[in-house]
Parts: structure tokens; sequence; C-alpha cells
């Protein structure tokens, strides 16, 4: 007998639209702030010839892709989708992370390589625009940073985090343009912009392979599958639990799928409520399809994947 929770998930999805709603303000702001303080740092980064501005310059432009795939994903959330879209369009959320993260890879490759040539032949940049714009940048990711941390979004959290690793880079920024100034040596921002390189891999990195875990349907990494195993097996009535996948659809919203073997003389719905409200509690996971069969029943194991 198969049993879909699809009535659960609504629910959970109207929450998260709700929650959402509440987000989107903010997070145009933090839009709007972050792209004005993108175009500046870029047209004075290339008048200037400064590698730091360029660099943290890209460094923003994925903080705005972070907050614009949050202000999408409140945006769909709320609204209905073709009926052959059986998941939403949440997806897309995970596809626009890895080319975000793919282009964040090249331009600290580029950048990384462009120091090097500059620390081995430093043009002359002036500190002054190099210290007044990074401020500027600073100023703004604070502004950001204060819309976006009152909102009760995920998204909105996820996007709050991009800026605050931003902060970091305008502060880099900030020092080169002094450092430039107090030394008057312009091999100073080179070093700076090779430094915002190095900071940018890592997390790109971490980015890209969150975003394929997601792609491939890896479990959770939150989650121990012999724990959510453990779970299901505790609940009253359960004798066998097997062909068990869990999968995350995007940013916390996971899938389960599993077959719960029982007696003949176990109510099998009270079997399923029990193991939906564990999932929803131990584990957080509010999607759940659970197939609760009779210990008589076989053909399960004929399938190989």
């Amino acid at each position: 007998m198969a049993h879909d929770h699809g009535a659960h998930t609504h629910s959970h999805g109207s929450a998260l639209a709700r929650s959402g709603e509440a987000a989107k303000r903010p997070l145009s702001m933090a839009l709007a702030i972050t792209l004005v303080t993108l175009v500046v740092q870029v047209a004075v980064g290339l008048y200037t010839g400064s590698l730091s501005l360029l660099a943290d310059g890209a460094h923003l432009l994925t903080d705005a892709g972070g907050i614009a795939l949050a202000l999408a994903a409140v945006t769909l959330a709320s609204r209905p989708t073709r009926s052959e879209r059986t998941f939403g369009l949440y997806r897309l959320e995970v596809l626009s992370a890895l080319a975000n993260g793919l282009l964040l890879l090249a331009v600290a490759l580029w950048a990384f390589t462009e120091a090097v040539s500059r620390i081995q032949d430093p043009p002359d940049v002036p500190g002054l625009p190099v210290l007044v714009v990074g401020a500027v940048g600073l100023v703004a990711n604070l502004v950001a940073l204060r819309l976006l941390g009152g909102g009760g979004s995920l998204a909105a959290e996820g996007a709050r985090l991009e800026v605050l690793a931003d902060a970091v880079g305008s502060v880099g920024v900030v020092v080169g343009g002094a450092l430039i100034l107090a030394t008057d040596q312009p091999v100073m921002d080179a070093w700076i912009g090779l430094a915002i390189a190095v900071w940018i891999v890592p997390r790109s990195l971490r980015l890209v392979w969150a975003s394929l875990r997601i792609l491939l349907q890896e479990a959770p990494a939150r989650l121990d599958l012999g724990a959510v195993q453990a779970t299901l097996e505790g609940v009253p009535g359960v004798l066998d639990v097997h062909d068990l996948h869990v999968w995350t659809l995007t940013t916390d919203m996971d899938v389960l799928t599993a077959h719960l073997m029982v007696g003949p003389t176990v109510d099998q719905h009270e079997v399923l409520d029990r193991a939906r409200d564990a999932l929803v509690e131990v584990h957080r996971i509010h999607h759940a399809t659970l197939q609760v069969e009779p210990d008589t029943h076989s053909g399960c194991e004929q399938v190989d994947w």
C-alpha cells in the first residue's frame, strides 16, 4: 500500500512562500545597493588599473547573483508551476549557483595570473581612489547586511552570508589603498588582488561542490543515513526498512522515499503517521513518500538500483 504525504509537503511549501514574502523588499534593496557598488568598483577599477578593485568587483558580482537567486526563490515559491514540473522550479537555484561558482573560479584564475604579472612589473595605481571606493564598498556591504539581517527567509540568510564574505574583500581593498598611500608602492594593489583571488577560490569550490552534490542526488551531507534508517526501524510495528533514498531538491528542501515492512495485524495508518512525525522531528525531513507493505509482500528484492 503506497501513501504519499503530498498535502503535508504543500503545507511546508506554503509556509516557505509566506516566510519569503517578508524578505522580498530587503532583498530587492540589497540587490540594488550591490549592483550600484559593483558598477562603481568596476568603473574605477578599469580607470585606475586597480586589480584589487576589479577582483573585489568580481566577488560582488557573485553576491549580486546570490541575492538575485534568493529573490527569485522567494518569488517562485509563491507561484503555481506547470503540471509537468512536479518539483517546481527550485532546481534553478542550484543550476545558477553552479554557474556562479564556475564563473567565480574563472575570475579568480584571471586575477591570480594578472597579480603575478603585476607583482613583477607593477603599474602605477593611485592609492586614494582605491581607498575611497573600497570604503564605499565596505559601507555598502554593511548596509546590505543590515537589510538582510532581519529576514526569516533561509534564502535571505544565504545571501547575507555571501555579502558578509564580500565585506572581507572590501576590507582588503581599503587596506591596499592605505598601504599604497603610506608606502608609495603601487605593487601593494597587486598583492591585495592576489589575496582576494586566493580568498575567492575555496568559497567557489565549496559552492561548485555543493551544487554538484545536489545535482548528483547525493544524500544531504547534514544527514546520517544510518540514523535515518534507525529512526524508521524504531517506529512501533516496523519490521524492516528498505529501498531508502534521500536527496536534496534545493537548499533546505530534502526528500525521502522508503519502504516500511510491517506485520499483518499492524495498523498501517498509525505506522505511517508515526514515521512521518519522527522524520520531521528528528531529521527535519518534511517531504517523505513512504510505502507500507505487509511482511508477506515480495518483489522489492528484484529492484537492483
